[in-house]
């Protein structure tokens, strides 16, 4: 019998869309009931396994693959998709990549029922595994009013209900705050103590403390280092930094202290910017209550708070971005309402692709302004060091550049205030630190709102902090 849960020899893979090679010449064993975690920088390969792991290369991904994929003692050049679907279970960093309903319960049920389970043990699986994820408060909802890091928990039940003998998870925890990745960690402890075989790529580590039999750090689509987790988590945070890799102590974001905006590093401004009446419902549901709030202008804000708490509804309606919202905002002596608001903020969403629209760079940041700002627009892009690409198509550019492509365009329309969704999600620790002093650097020039689960980041660039809960600051 195969002691073995996945075995690739030789492996190398070139993305269709690439010149470089993802991997080269990859040997990896993985026994059954192990849990092991890959890490390394940005673009080091570890998502391209995961995606050997469960069938998506070679049958998604295109491109030139050779060597020899086995999982589950599969052949997976002659192994269709969905075959694997019962046997290897996936959860992907940005949830909505993978959901097929509109309705939570529903998507919990859609892999069950796939498997073509019948419906009583397919109703037992989805109560088991809502119970073990404490998320019976998201049941019968609609996936399009969930946090991001609600969405992330759905995607977890909907993978436990289906019990596969193989878990890939490619950075889970990226939306969730503290309280949903201590959740997430006892999901996966009692898959292990079930015998189920775990691979994860990850940047945020603490939380795979004791639950890692090995750790795999890769580099360069190889595999650099090979430690126990025993070692691994042992190593001083200097020595993992210097690799590119986060620290793996678990740091909490807020200080006790539970209401109003507090301050935790210098700021120079004494203005500020009055929120008035902020609410707003989702139906009958209240998301978002604020009679009155002041922030500081030229400062960098972290919003924290749970998963689901009423950041990115707060965030929303301080853009304008809301319908039917009626709350104000007083900006330099002058009343704003939501339209106003669009005109002077911008959003740099956590998945900025959906905010990219011309064909080049340089026509990107410039949309909205006339040819006279071209030399503005130059001058930005070299201070984002993106010059080098400005006649490059954005969607070929990196996440950071993305990002800072996003950034550029706000900067020259003038806007007063930008907000950034989750901006370190999926980051390794030098991208980590390349966007806070991105972060730091524009708090001289305009307020800027962060809403992040990343104490790391919160350390390197925020003024303050606004703590947020059940919709209350």
């Amino acid at each position: 019998m195969n002691e073995f849960a996945a075995e690739l020899h030789d492996v190398s893979f070139r993305y269709g869309n690439s010149d470089e090679g993802a991997l080269h010449h990859l040997n990896l064993q993985i026994r059954k009931g192990e849990c092991v975690l890959l890490c390394g920088a940005s673009g080091c390969g570890k998502t391209t396994v995961t995606r050997m792991l469960n069938g998506l290369i070679p049958h998604y991904y295109e491109g030139a693959l050779e060597g020899e994929i086995s999982v589950l003692g599969r052949n997976l050049r002659e192994t269709a998709v969905e075959d694997l679907a019962g046997a290897v279970g996936s959860v992907f960093q940005n949830p909505r990549s993978q959901f097929f309903c509109v309705d939570t319960t529903a998507e919990i049920a859609f892999g069950c029922e796939n498997m073509g389970l019948p419906v009583k043990e397919i109703q037992k699986r989805i109560r088991k595994a809502v119970t073990d994820m404490h998320i019976e408060k998201l049941q019968n909802r609609s996936i399009f009013n969930l946090s991001g890091g609600e969405k992330q928990k759905i995607a977890c039940a909907g993978v436990s209900a289906m019990q596969p003998d193989l878990i890939v998870l490619d950075e889970p925890v990226s939306n969730l705050d503290l309280d949903a990745i201590d959740e997430l960690r006892d999901i996966i402890a009692a898959w292990k103590a079930n015998g189920k075989t775990i691979v994860t790529a990850e940047h945020r580590l603490g939380w795979l403390n004791g639950l890692c039999d090995r750790v795999l750090l890769m580099e360069d689509g190889r595999i650099a280092k090979e430690y126990t987790g025993t070692a691994f988590f042992s190593l001083p945070d200097a020595q993992l930094n210097a690799m590119g890799i986060r620290s793996v102590m678990q740091k909490k974001i807020a200080p006790e202290k539970k209401t109003g905006l507090f301050q935790i590093a210098e700021c120079s401004s004494t203005d500020v910017i009055e929120l008035d009446n902020f609410i707003y419902s989702y139906g009958k549901e209240t998301a978002l209550h604020s009679d009155r709030l002041e922030i500081p202008k030229g400062a960098v804000i972290a919003v924290v708070g749970h998963n689901g708490a009423g950041k990115s509804t707060l965030t929303k309606c301080l853009c304008g971005l809301q319908k039917k919202f009626r709350g104000t905002v007083i900006m330099d002596g002058k009343r704003l309402k939501p339209k106003d608001m669009r005109r002077c903020s911008y959003m740099v969403m956590q998945d900025v692709n959906h905010q990219l629209f011309a064909e080049t760079v340089l026509e990107e940041v410039m949309l909205g302004a006339d040819d006279s700002a071209e030399n503005q627009a130059l001058a930005l892009l070299e201070k984002m060091q993106l010059l080098a690409y400005k006649d490059r198509h954005p969607m070929a550019l990196s996440g950071g550049q993305k990002q800072r492509a996003a950034i550029a365009s706000a900067l020259l329309a003038g806007k007063k205030l930008l907000v950034f969704d989750e901006p370190t999600s999926g980051l390794d620790f030098r991208s980590m630190e390349c966007t806070a002093e991105l972060l730091r650097t524009l708090g001289r020039d305009m307020t800027v709102l962060i809403v992040t689960h990343d104490p790391e980041l919160i350390e390197r660039c925020c003024t303050h902090i606004l703590h947020i809960e059940n919709g209350r600051i």
